[in-house]
């Protein structure tokens, strides 16, 4: 046997394993491809030398409002030489150079539906010089989907979807969106239009994509940036495009494990989002595992990813769990077991996530058998004005972000035998969402057998959600071609 500590709570839980389960974390057990040595060059270098467009000075001059949209801090780390930190001082820069006034560059903070970002956060992300330059002076904000007095609507586009966005960054002069391409259950890789379609936008828009009837198709699960999530996504960026004054000008970057550079593009999203997806696939389309894997393990911390509580919210946790079988359904057998360390103590962060106590309640009663049931509520939440007022005022997550993931949090029962929470503190709390619960990661195991079989393939995931997540693949398979 061998004993591997998995992430819970805040902490970690040890379990005692067959010597022949598979080990793997992302970066260690297959190194991620080479990362740039100096990522302050290369960037600068692919601003200057864009695909697709012009430079920024002939793009903008005195007079022109220049918008800049980030990722907020779901996404790509705020060490100092961290993409967000990189781009955005040699973006302004350049914008300065062609005659750009200071009070006409707008920094917008791509929150979504996400909460939105406090002041230390937006310091933290951007560092102090930039934060300095453009905080006090009420140039760095978040985006708000619910602020119609800046918000367009801009009719259906061709997919079908409705389409809204924000409108200081539909009516400047020049918009530079500054990504990062990493893998994503959701349609293959953040950056690209995927940044726009969700982080500028409202839930109305988003509600084309992240619902059942996107992401209960065969085509997303195993993830794929073939999707149907992912044309949606490219159709509303171009859609949007379409009425701008310029397309977006695009700086995204291809990260590894830890959030460095291992390659940097610039200019027109449509030429260079499959660019940067085929450097992607290098590192995320792992071809790895020589059999199918009947039990996949791995642990949640309390805090990761969308904040804290994501690791003993039930309705969260079983989004999470979901998105690594999206993730990793190329290597699992179809009667798979899943058996995951979490203290799920029924904290749901009321806070931060106002609307998801009241759906997970929902989702008990009144002929609700399966998550996607509750979806026919989405917009009457999404609706309720005390949320939205949350949303708007005070750091929490839209309402309708409950159901984005819920949707998500199906595909477990979709294509699972079994999914087992270990170490529940209030287990009634997993039952309530359908998992079972056990004490041990070793009494689980044991109890998996009658869907598994006494000798299982196990694939074990330890630090899985405090690294950037790969797609694994079959050894025989080959990386996905973006």
């Amino acid at each position: 046997m061998k004993e591997i500590a998995f992430e819970y709570g805040e902490g970690l839980m040890t379990a005692k394993l067959p010597d022949d389960a598979t080990v793997f974390v992302p970066g260690e057990t297959v190194p991620d491809p080479a990362f740039l040595p100096d990522p302050v060059a290369a960037t600068r270098k692919a601003i200057l030398n864009p695909i697709g467009m012009d430079p920024i000075s002939k793009l903008v001059k005195k007079g022109s409002k220049v918008v800049i949209v980030f990722p907020d801090i779901v996404k790509g780390g705020a060490h100092e030489t961290a993409h967000r930190r990189v781009s955005i001082p040699i973006v302004i820069e350049e914008c300065l150079k062609a005659g750009v006034e200071k009070k006409d560059i707008k920094l917008i903070c791509s929150n979504g539906l996400h909460r939105k970002n406090k002041q230390h956060e937006i310091k933290e992300l951007l560092g102090d010089d930039v934060f300095n330059q453009f905080w006090w002076t009420h140039q760095i904000v978040n985006h708000d989907s619910e602020d119609w007095t800046n918000l367009v609507e801009l009719g259906r586009d061709e997919m079908g979807s409705k389409v809204v966005m924000n409108k200081e960054v539909h009516d400047a002069d020049l918009v530079i969106t500054v990504g990062h391409v990493l893998g994503n259950p959701y349609g293959g890789y953040s950056g690209g239009y995927k940044h726009v379609a969700t982080g500028i936008t409202n839930w109305e828009c988003i509600s084309s994509h992240h619902v059942p009837d996107c992401m209960h198709r065969p085509d997303f699960t195993p993830v794929s940036s073939k999707s149907q999530m992912r044309q949606k996504f490219d159709c509303i960026g171009q859609h949007m495009e379409k009425t701008m004054k310029n397309p977006f000008f695009t700086v995204d970057a291809v990260l590894d494990t830890k959030m460095r550079q291992i390659a940097v593009f610039a200019g027109y999203t449509k030429e260079i989002q499959p660019i940067s997806f085929k450097v992607a696939d290098k590192r995320t389309y792992v071809p790895f595992a020589e059999k199918k894997f009947d039990v996949m393990i791995f642990g949640m911390p309390q805090k990761f990813h969308y904040g804290n509580g994501h690791g003993t919210n039930p309705l969260l946790m079983l989004q999470a769990i979901s998105a690594n079988i999206i993730r990793h359904k190329r290597v699992l057998s179809d009667n798979c077991v899943v058996i995951v360390s979490s203290i799920c103590n029924g904290y749901f962060h009321d806070e931060e996530f106002p609307s998801y106590r009241p759906v997970y309640e929902l989702f008990q009663k009144d002929y609700h058998n399966t998550l996607p049931d509750v979806n026919k509520y989405g917009e009457y939440f999404a609706r309720n004005q005390e949320y939205i007022d949350k949303y708007r005022y005070n750091y929490g997550y839209h309402p309708f972000h409950a159901f984005s993931m819920i949707s998500c949090g199906h595909i477990a029962e979709m294509h699972c035998s079994a999914i087992y929470i270990v170490g529940a503190y209030e287990p009634g709390f997993a039952r309530g969402m359908g998992m079972k619960t056990r004490a041990t990661f070793e009494e689980a195991l044991k109890d998996s057998r009658k869907y598994t079989g006494e000798n299982p393939n196990i694939l074990a995931l330890p630090r899985t959600f405090r690294t950037a997540g790969v797609h694994l693949m079959m050894k025989n398979q080959s990386p996905e071609i973006s």
